[in-house]
């Protein structure tokens, strides 16, 4: 099995390249920032044919900035300089072999090509965590229902998670069900990060990588669903707020919590092209049912190369059946066992 390294060489290049394209509404944000210059042309966004702020093309919300702000971290921003070393780090990490004879190398010949993040374009960010309220960059803490539903939720997964004999014990994302990057909130993982905006009069269009997904969302002022139906990923209606697209989502239906949500769960989405090559995408979460207080997260969307190719769950629908047929030769063998006892 050939061994991925990102080389010295390498490792130089991206520091580099990390110090020279940090997009620059990024470094606004940290404090002490320095303003544009008078002299400069301002950006202006460019408009579809009817009118709207033109938020088409590929795009990729990869980061190695997480969530929550670690707890041994204090403040808001890292230098330009702090960032390139974690990210540095953090590839040359994704780049080493697994363990060999270990439940992660098993996987390791189909997705550790894709698991080195800094190969593709970055959402670069100076931030120390998506978070940015509360100022602390930690999610709120969880009200009395919401501890109470979440433990319910843990001792059902733990009354699943025996043998995985059946397909109703595998996790949703094995059953090709749901997978986190339709969100909302649309959020990285590992790969697959990268989605295609389309608009036309009345909607927009999103078409996620991962899953192959689609996001629909009608701009013409209907309401939402009715209460008694719910989705997995709730019911979206935008409209424009200036130059901002702003998608609220409800309905969801509880099934594919995030962060431990509840199904009344509402999700504020905001997208604004900040400059050529880059789309601000900011959500709020509300749910009394869950946490204490609202909070909300921001994430550069960095211009990426299209086209989006399809996804296949499982490498020829395989993986699943495959399981299940492991199960069963398991239970053979120790029938067989049994009756020689």
């Amino acid at each position: 099995m050939a061994r991925r390294v990102l080389t010295p060489l390498g490792l130089v290049s991206l520091f580099i390249a990390l110090m020279l394209f940090v997009p620059a509404f990024v470094t606004a944000q940290a404090p002490g920032a320095a303003a544009p210059s008078k002299t400069s042309k301002p950006w202006k966004v460019s408009r579809t044919p009817d009118g709207q702020p033109d938020l088409q093309g590929f795009w990729t919300n990869t980061t190695y900035v997480p969530l929550e702000r670690p707890k041994n971290v204090t403040k808001q921003f890292y230098t330009k300089e702090e960032v390139a070393e974690n990210i540095k780090n953090a590839a040359a990490t994704e780049s080493e072999q697994t363990e060999p004879g270990t439940v992660a190398d098993v996987h390791y010949d189909f997705t550790q090509f894709g698991l080195d993040r800094s190969q593709s374009a970055l959402a670069l960010n100076l931030r120390t965590s998506l978070i940015v309220d509360p100022p602390d960059g930690r999610i709120p803490a969880l009200t009395a229902e919401g501890m109470k539903r979440n433990a319910e939720r843990a001792e059902a997964r733990k009354r699943a998670g025996g043998p995985l004999d059946a397909a109703q014990n595998q996790p949703l994302s094995v059953r090709c069900i749901i997978m986190d990057r339709i969100g909302p909130p649309m959020l990285a993982g590992a790969y697959n990060n990268n989605y295609q905006i389309v608009q036309v009069p009345g909607y927009v269009m999103i078409l996620v990588e991962m899953i192959h997904d689609v996001r629909i969302i009608p701009l013409d002022g209907r309401p939402q669903l009715p209460a008694n139906v719910r989705q997995w990923t709730g019911s979206y209606r935008g409209h424009w707020d200036g130059d901002t697209l702003v998608v609220e989502s409800t309905n969801f239906n509880g099934k594919n919590p995030f962060q431990g949500s509840s199904e009344n769960m509402k999700l504020i989405e905001r997208f604004t092209r900040v400059d050529e090559d880059t789309i601000r995408y900011q959500f709020t979460v509300d749910d009394p049912s869950t946490w204490t207080r609202p909070w909300s997260a921001e994430v550069p969307w960095a211009k990426t190369i299209g086209p989006l190719f399809e996804h296949a769950c499982h490498e020829g629908n395989y993986g699943l059946p495959n399981i299940l047929a492991g199960a069963r030769a398991e239970e053979k063998r120790a029938a067989e066992g049994a009756s020689k006892n």
